[in-house]
């Protein structure tokens, strides 16, 4: 019998759970394309030449937006951003390692000389907070 690094039990119906969660195309995404539309701003959806594949950017205008799950990401201060209780220490590892890697990237993108905006989750429920936070990117 072999033996794993892991040895927690798998919970299925969590996995199945985690199976659910989309990376692309998440409602919160589509609130923050409907208002960039709303405003007249043109972007592009994904972009992987640019460092971390922003959700939405205009390479002409120099700005990048991410929509970042609260959960995933980390929000500070929202009820969103828990921590599961089984495999803690997995878990706050890999919340860690998402944090870091979102300075990286809006790091290497402000050396390129872009504007970066994050939009949380929890944010786009209010479309004119959304609205509030991308109008600087109209200059």
């Amino acid at each position: 019998m072999s033996s794993t690094a892991c040895e927690t039990p798998v919970d299925p119906a969590r996995s199945a759970l985690m199976r659910r969660v989309r990376q692309k195309r998440t409602r919160a995404e589509d609130d923050v394309a409907d208002v960039l539309r709303e405003l007249g701003l043109r972007f592009r959806r994904n972009v992987r030449t640019l460092p971390g594949s922003p959700d939405f950017a205009n390479k002409t205008h120099h700005w990048a937006i991410f929509v970042n799950g609260c959960f995933w990401h980390r929000h500070q201060g929202c009820h969103r951003t828990t921590t599961p209780t089984r495999n803690r220490e997995f878990w706050l590892a890999k919340f860690a390692a998402n944090v870091k890697r979102d300075k990286i990237k809006t790091r290497l993108l402000r050396a390129m000389g872009f504007r970066v905006v994050t939009i949380w989750e929890c944010e786009t429920r209010t479309p004119t907070k959304v609205r509030r936070r991308l109008k600087g990117l109209m200059r």
